[in-house]
């Protein structure tokens, strides 16, 4: 991880605009050339961020993802900035719309039909991929002007080498489920017991 100083991160900072905040300050910011920047806080001082860094994870989690052709954040860098005393992960975004958005804005029949049975097959690649992501729900779905479902926000994600039990596979898609209005988004008997039958659906 790479270390920057105040100067570079006040001149990378320059007109930029704050898309996530809190208490604790920005969390994420839109840069003048449209990249994004995540920051991270450790939260606790004994906590595993101390050896394998939120920032770190994204970054990892990315490529992961890249090499199963799911769409995710391009990574550009992963900074430590001890004057702030935050990590961050700079990275190009996944283009497209959040799920969660394209449903607020409106979808007809058809369209929402076919966005959830493609949505319910993207999950079960997610599931046979080793890809076990406990914050899936629609916010952190973007479907991107190719018809591909991408993932954001993919710091706590694990992916490993083999698929998922059916235990994981429960537990993937309990947040989901939790969230009025999203949870019929997945069909949880398909996911649970079907497999992919070839070429994943886009509408």
């Amino acid at each position: 991880m790479k270390r920057l100083q105040h100067e570079e991160y006040l001149a990378m900072r320059a007109g930029a605009a704050v898309l996530e905040a809190d208490g604790h300050g920005e969390k994420v910011l839109r840069l003048a050339d449209q990249t994004i920047l995540k920051l991270f806080r450790r939260k606790r001082l004994l906590s595993s961020a101390a050896w394998s860094p939120y920032a770190q994870r994204f970054a990892d989690n990315a490529e992961a993802l890249h090499q199963r052709h799911i769409p995710a954040p391009g990574i550009i860098a992963v900074w430590r900035i001890p004057s702030i005393g935050r990590d961050a992960v700079h990275y190009h975004p996944v283009l497209g719309k959040t799920l969660r958005e394209m449903r607020r804005e409106g979808l007809d029949t058809a369209s929402e039909g076919g966005l959830k049975a493609a949505f319910t097959e993207f999950v079960i690649r997610l599931h046979e991929a080793g890809v076990y992501f406990r914050s899936l729900h629609l916010g952190n779905v973007v479907y991107t002007p190719d018809r591909q479902f991408g993932l954001i926000d993919i710091s706590d994600a694990r992916i490993g080498r083999r698929s998922l039990s059916k235990q994981l596979r429960v537990r993937n898609l309990r947040r989901l489920q939790d969230i009025e209005g999203e949870r019929d988004w997945v069909d949880f008997s398909t996911v649970m017991n079907g497999a992919l039958q070839g070429k994943p659906r886009g509408l």
